[in-house]
């Protein structure tokens, strides 16, 4: 059974259009626990993703991706010299993990968070609720759908 994500990044680090162009990438730089759990254990071959762009102007859901490689031990925390080494972390018992994710297609209109946040049909997405911060969270097939849909329509 298909599950389905929303992944977030910051356009100025890593855009969706980075992505496209790279075709394939690990997900990499994750730094939270429960995030960690959901590429390590949830995510699974032939999932999709939203692919969210945030600290932007606007912040927008930008396109679709698909998993194509499960949890795997992400290398940057073993690397001293990227941003997100963890020297805390053994090679033996790695603590931060990524999965691999190729574009499927860029959405003809952003779906921008305010977009979202009207749409009946969003309004339990984890990504409005306030406080909500984590950069890769489930989101279930008829918020996924919707969101396709919007993305489709100019606002």
């Amino acid at each position: 059974m298909m599950n389905y994500w929303l992944l977030k990044t910051e356009p100025s680090s890593f855009s969706f259009t980075d992505l496209v162009k790279a075709r394939v990438t690990g997900w990499s730089g994750v730094r939270n626990y429960q995030a960690r759990n959901i590429l390590r254990d949830g995510m699974k071959r032939g999932d999709r993703a939203l692919i969210y762009h945030s600290s932007a102007e606007p912040t927008a859901v930008m396109g679709e991706a698909e998993v194509v490689r499960e949890g795997y031990p992400d290398p940057t925390q073993f690397d001293p010299d990227d941003d997100h080494y963890d020297p805390d972390s053994p090679p033996d018992a790695p603590r931060w993990f990524q999965v691999d994710v190729c574009a499927l297609r860029a959405l003809p209109h952003p779906v921008t968070l305010e977009r979202i946040k009207r749409a009946p049909k969003l309004k339990d997405m984890l990504l409005i609720r306030r406080g909500m911060r984590l950069s890769v969270q489930p989101v279930t097939s008829a918020q996924y759908e919707e969101i396709v849909k919007l993305g489709k329509s100019p606002p």
